[in-house]
């Protein structure tokens, strides 16, 4: 056991009754057996809008769980003296699954204990050239981000896809998977990974919710853009569930929120001295100031997905013109 599941596991403990949780499965570890929990926060309901919230996807990235845990302590707080609050659950479901690579985190590797990379190990293909080593590869299991065999697909993301899967009926699902680990600034990527040429079918929907957080919170530093701006790679999580979501014809926006971390280094190079120094800030200030950053964002996104039908319905072609623009002028 370690701290963020321990944390997790307390919190589950003394959560009101409104918030629900259940185990998707175990790794193993050794003599030990390490539970992924999904977490829900109002009733299921087929026309109900839902919100899901993911990290812990890489072990070594540890403040993308620590952020959730964060929120989840704060909703359970707030779930128990603010009526008004829980009433906003009638007409949202909230999803969490914090932790799902418990075994990476536990050993301080970036992949599973099977050396797998979760966010390389999907069934989808890179439609250009994937980046060298970086898009996924299969040349030996211990190189970084080595996908796994042809057809393995690990039991983490087993889990995690038909976890997910349940949820394709909804009308609308956002969902945030988080991490840390690239560049200085805090940017929320979109897929595609897979390509740079072909946009979502929902470009217009992603362009509206990136209009909604910067008319709301102006101050806010985050760079909202398609991951394949920067590379592409095979087997990305988050292309192959939203392109399997689209047989259900569900507006389905999924993001990934990647925590500049470059940026904590700037501030304290000898925390790369540490194993995980590269992907988690160190400082006890640090770390307590990325925590509370991130609180707006995920509130945003809660009364996004439950404002869903009122701004979806202002979705229409200069939507359309104006992000591709903004981020396929130069495909």
């Amino acid at each position: 056991m370690f701290a963020e599941l321990n944390q997790l596991e307390l919190m589950l403990q003394q959560a009101p009754k409104l918030v629900q949780s259940q185990q998707l499965g175990k790794v193993q570890l050794k003599t030990q057996q390490l539970p992924v929990y999904a977490i829900e926060i109002g009733k299921r309901a087929k026309d109900k809008p839902v919100l899901l919230l993911t990290g812990g996807v890489h072990g070594l990235e540890r403040i993308g769980t620590q952020v959730l845990l964060a929120y989840l302590e704060s909703l359970c707080a707030r779930l128990q003296w603010d009526q008004h609050f829980a009433a906003l659950f009638d007409k949202v479901q909230l999803c969490m699954v914090p932790l799902l690579n418990p075994g990476g985190m536990a050993l301080g590797w970036r992949s599973n204990p099977q050396h797998i990379d979760l966010m390389r190990n999907a069934p989808t293909e890179a439609v250009e050239k994937a980046a060298f080593l970086l898009g996924g590869h299969r040349v030996s299991r211990f190189l970084p981000w080595y996908r796994g065999e042809p057809g393995e697909l690990a039991q983490e993301n087993q889990w995690l896809i038909a976890y997910v899967r349940k949820f394709f009926q909804a009308p609308f699902m956002l969902a945030l998977d988080c991490h840390s680990g690239f560049g200085r600034t805090d940017r929320l990527w979109f897929p595609y990974a897979k390509t740079a040429k072909q946009p979502i079918a929902h470009l217009a929907q992603m362009y509206r919710l990136q209009q909604l957080l910067f008319q709301s919170f102006p101050q806010q530093n985050y760079i909202f853009e398609p991951q394949s701006r920067h590379y592409l790679c095979h087997g990305d999580l988050w292309d192959h569930l939203y392109d399997e979501s689209q047989q259900y014809h569900q507006i389905f926006l999924p993001l990934t929120l990647e925590m500049g971390s470059w940026n904590w280094v700037r501030k304290n190079p000898f925390q790369l001295l540490k194993s995980h120094g590269l992907f988690h800030p160190v400082k006890p200030h640090r770390v307590k100031r990325v925590l509370r950053s991130h609180l707006i964002l995920l509130d945003f996104l809660l009364h996004a997905t439950a404002a869903a039908p009122d701004w979806l319905g202002t979705v229409g072609s200069a939507q359309q013109q104006a992000a591709e623009a903004l981020w396929y002028s130069k495909a």
